[in-house]
């Protein structure tokens, strides 16, 4: 997206995909008030940006009336915030949230996004299937397209979306046994996943841990198969992939968390949610130490936050990149299409 993005002539190419942002939003809106979901407005600086090893965030120096700093963060997702609100009592809530990520930037990347995230207590994450699917077809219809596209591949937005578990996916386009890397309590087997990775023709590096074989296993022979025809949900992540969710009732290697797939594109990612705050804190660590080994830094861990989740009930939560699914249903080549106003680019 070139810097005079406000040029008349280039907004004029833009303001179509603009105007079906705002309708799939209006239509969004609708869907969700008439589920009975509260929408609610979280703030953005946060003393935890999130913890997850490989989210970057952006920083700056909260000052008081003296002039004393305190370090703050722009939330990588309103979660914390939304699932403070559930232990405080409500039920079903939803956001629209601008969220932050350093490091990103690109096609379907950009530093400042929306992010659509709603919560069901007392509900199973099989209703967020159920509710991907209405937005997929809500969005076309609001658009008035059939068909979903992106670099070459085509998705049917009123379709059923398949379900596939994360081993068989491993299985049908890798030929790798994923579970036999993980042991009955989660550990993970470098070893055994490195031998059947090399097996697959993937390259590999003598450093690289469980989670980057894994990670580079789906980028490069798992995602480019989902959600053509149809769109895909990606569950049951081996635990160790979920720092976020409740491990699965029937196979504790594996964890209730699903990814929405169209186009191969990632829209959605879902969780069973944790809401055991010792095994929380214990996850948050070990995400942290690992992104201390690989960047040199760390975040906080949100104190308040888990000791929200010790009160917290049993919910369902998703986080939806907005922006994404907008791209796909107004036909748009790359994210900042999409945006109003998007975030200068200062390599340009």
């Amino acid at each position: 997206m070139p810097r005079t993005w406000w040029r008349p002539d280039i907004h004029a190419d833009r303001r179509p995909f603009l105007i079906g942002r705002n309708r799939i939003q209006q239509a969004f809106r609708g869907y969700l008030a008439d589920q009975d979901f509260i929408e609610v407005d979280t703030a953005t600086l946060q003393v935890s940006p999130g913890n997850e090893a490989h989210l970057h965030a952006f920083s700056t120096d909260m000052l008081t009336t003296d002039g004393r700093a305190s370090r703050m963060h722009l939330h990588t997702s309103p979660e914390f915030a939304c699932k403070k609100l559930l232990s405080a009592g409500e039920q079903r809530i939803a956001c629209f949230a601008h969220v932050y990520r350093n490091r990103e930037r690109g096609a379907l990347h950009h530093p400042e996004f929306t992010m659509l995230e709603w919560y069901r207590v007392g509900e199973g994450y099989t209703a967020l299937m159920e509710d991907c699917a209405a937005l997929l077809r809500l969005a076309a219809e609001t658009t008035g397209t059939t068909r979903f596209s992106y670099r070459g591949l085509t998705c049917n937005p009123f379709a059923e979306p398949e379900r596939l578990s994360v081993a068989d996916a491993f299985a049908q386009f890798a030929g790798i046994d994923l579970l036999a890397s993980l042991a009955s309590n989660g550990e993970t087997n470098r070893d055994e996943l490195r031998v059947q990775v090399i097996g697959a023709g993937i390259r590999v590096a003598d450093d690289d841990t469980w989670t980057d074989l894994f990670s580079r296993v789906l980028l490069e022979k798992i995602e480019p198969h989902l959600g053509k025809g149809r769109a895909t949900i990606l569950e049951r992540y081996p635990i160790c992939e979920a720092a976020l969710a409740r491990p699965a009732g029937d196979d504790p290697r594996v964890a209730e968390r699903f990814e929405l797939y169209a186009c191969g594109v990632e829209l959605a990612n879902a969780f069973g949610e944790l809401t055991d705050a010792d095994e929380q804190r214990l996850r948050f660590e070990a995400e942290m130490a690992e992104k201390q080994r690989v960047y040199g830094e760390t975040y906080p861990l949100d104190e308040e936050f888990l000791a929200a989740l010790s009160i917290m009930p049993e919910a369902s939560g998703i986080a939806l990149g907005f922006d994404r699914l907008v791209m796909l249903a107004t036909g748009a080549a790359r994210i900042d299409q999409v945006m109003w106003a998007p975030v200068a680019d200062s390599n340009v």
